[in-house]
């Protein structure tokens, strides 16, 4: 077998079944026996595929042959499957909120930012001027607000840390990049336990946000440029990497790395990614690296 599809659910509500891995199964060439990585939640199914099909044509067919069950597929080689350097986009990724909509709300332009934000992650208009324009309105807030939007508004999304831990735990090097700022991406890296973190800079005058951002802009070339850096650092081959997020800004970093995955992505990032995350957690990614609920390490 040179291949593996591996199935996840929700571990909050776990939908794999006997049932639902014998179709799965079905839909797939040469598969041989199903492997539980965690009863209910993940399992894996090797085979040998057909060289007419790419991976990603692969997966569409287990999850059409799973009739609409909440259930991820990612179709991948088995060689390599461990990866040696994982980069993460942060925000609606590695956390539930986008900072910037939080800080908006702090000058009662919340709705007004987050549609920008909305439409830049859809990829409907430019990140760079897009951010700029929202950062303009945050003129005047007072900086320390951001100890109260990461005390009281951000949340880590479930299976971050134990994510990284693990990874951090088998040798890779993890990094969190992203286009919001280093204001929050300092923290939040050091909160889920990341090797180290990438963003923008908010220019600060008077302990006041200035209205602008340090130039040049951290944003989806900046994110590959990263990948590439330090994929040559720890003199990595491509698919010893791993990306994810769900912007528009993430997709050259996830087409850039050897598994490049849409973490409940926007629909163009959904599309331009060769795996999806649309139904677990982060500890998906764990299972998509072969990896067992039992050899998961969850930070105290």
């Amino acid at each position: 077998m040179t291949h593996v599809a591996t199935l996840i659910s929700n571990p909050a509500a776990p939908r794999l079944d006997d049932v639902a891995l014998k179709s799965a199964r079905a839909a797939l060439p040469a598969a041989g026996e199903p492997v539980w990585l965690d009863p209910g939640i993940a399992a894996d199914i090797p085979f040998t595929p057909a060289a007419e099909k790419n991976q990603s044509a692969l997966a569409s067919d287990v999850r059409a042959a799973l009739h609409g069950h909440l259930v991820d597929v990612v179709v991948q080689p088995i060689a390599n499957r461990r990866k040696r350097l994982f980069l993460a986009d942060m925000d609606s990724t590695m956390i539930g909120q986008e900072c910037i909509d939080e800080l908006a709300d702090y000058v009662g332009v919340k709705a007004h930012v987050a549609a920008i934000t909305e439409r830049a992650m859809r990829g409907e208009i430019d990140f760079e001027p897009a951010l700029r324009e929202r950062v303009a309105l945050l003129k005047g807030l007072s900086a320390d607000v951001v100890d109260d939007v990461i005390k009281t508004r951000i949340r880590l999304t479930p299976g971050g840390p134990a994510l990284v831990a693990t990874m951090r735990a088998n040798g890779a090097h993890t990094c969190l990049v992203s286009g919001g700022f280093t204001l929050f991406t300092a923290r939040i890296a050091a909160m889920i336990g990341f090797n180290e973190d990438r963003a923008n800079i908010l220019d600060i005058a008077n302990d006041k946000f200035a209205g602008t951002v340090t130039e040049p802009i951290l944003g989806k070339q900046a994110k590959l440029a990263t990948l590439k850096e330090l994929t040559a650092r720890f003199n990595l081959k491509r698919d010893e990497t791993l990306a994810i997020g769900d912007g528009a800004n993430d997709i050259p970093m996830i087409q850039g790395a050897g598994l490049g995955v849409a973490y409940h992505g926007k629909p163009a990032v959904a599309a331009a990614a060769p795996a999806q995350i649309d139904h677990g957690d982060l500890t998906a990614l764990l299972f998509v690296q072969g990896y067992r609920r039992s050899e998961f390490i969850t930070p105290k």
